[in-house]
């Protein structure tokens, strides 16, 4: 059997995220697991650009609402942008694609 067709999959939603103390991504992964307890969030890019600690977070669109009003109550975390595409959430904070892994 073949993979769903588009419109048959998860919306989801890009969170560009800004994080106020230096943190590596397993203590962002457990701050996200925090926020969010048993929801699909996942962390796709942790990179520090200009001091800052800047981050890409993948939630499903019926989570987002509430991901981003947790983020904005926790001090630790601020929320920058969203959109329906990486490509986009990537080109506003400024973050390089990352290269193929072969």
């Amino acid at each position: 059997m073949g993979a769903p067709t588009k419109a048959k999959r998860p919306k989801r939603r890009w969170v560009g995220i800004r994080t106020i103390e230096e943190i590596d991504r397993e203590n962002l992964k457990s701050l996200i697991d925090q926020i969010m307890p048993s929801s699909s969030a996942k962390l796709y890019d942790l990179k520090i650009v200009n001091g800052e600690n800047l981050a890409i977070v993948r939630i499903n669109l019926a989570e987002y609402r509430i991901f981003v009003s947790n983020c904005e109550a926790d001090n630790r975390l601020e929320t920058i942008t969203t959109s329906g595409k990486i490509r986009l959430v990537r080109d506003r904070l400024c973050l390089p694609k990352p290269k193929l892994r072969r």
